[in-house]
């Protein structure tokens, strides 16, 4: 398990020392695939409601890969929340928020029932997080136009600086996914406020 994230963190690494134009991508894919991710999220929407399935999201990766207990975990984690929210904006009575609960749901029984209760920061924080994330998303999607764009703006960017601080710190998801996950939550905030209030 360790094995694993550590031998991906050195990957990232070697990436970043690769010389010129290598170098900057490997050493900036995240962002750049954080960004485009933001533009095409956006496309899609319009309205701070239309995105808040993007809050419970950020949360759900978090809490999957600390209760399946590998930093690893993160990116296939947000392949399944990409689907969902997907799906979300294509059909707009698909609970995508719904089904995201329901499997964080299952993979914190899957956790606990492993030990996955410690160390703290692990499975019990990212939960807590979760349902922060979820009592903020949640009355947003049937929120009026502002005070979604606001609720929806403000917890991507609290998430965001949770990203900036498990990226340094290294815990619970891959830095890349947590690289990722700012530039992503960021531009996603940035641009909802904006369609908010124009």
């Amino acid at each position: 398990m360790m094995t694993t994230s550590i031998e991906t963190d050195q990957h990232e690494d070697e990436l970043r020392s690769r010389p010129g134009a290598l170098r900057w991508l490997g050493g900036r894919w995240p962002s750049i695939a954080g960004a485009a991710v933001a533009a095409l999220t956006m496309t899609g929407a319009s309205s701070g409601s239309d995105v808040a399935p993007v809050v419970v999201a950020s949360g759900a990766v978090y809490l999957g890969s600390a209760a399946l207990q590998r930093r690893t975990a993160a990116w296939p984690m947000f392949l399944v929340t990409f689907v969902l929210v997907g799906v979300r904006l294509a059909v707009p009575d698909f609970k995508a928020s719904w089904w995201m609960l329901v499997l964080v749901g299952v993979l914190s029984v899957y956790g606990l029932a492993r030990g996955a209760v410690r160390p703290t920061w692990g499975l019990p924080l990212q939960a807590a997080a979760m349902l922060a994330l979820a009592a903020v998303a949640l009355p947003a999607e049937g929120a009026g136009e502002v005070w979604a764009g606001v609720l929806v703006s403000g917890a991507l960017l609290a998430h965001a600086g949770w990203d900036v601080v498990h990226h340094r710190a290294q815990r619970v998801v891959s830095r890349s996914l947590a690289e990722f996950c700012a530039v992503l939550d960021t531009a996603v905030a940035v641009a909802v406020l904006v369609v908010t209030f124009s």
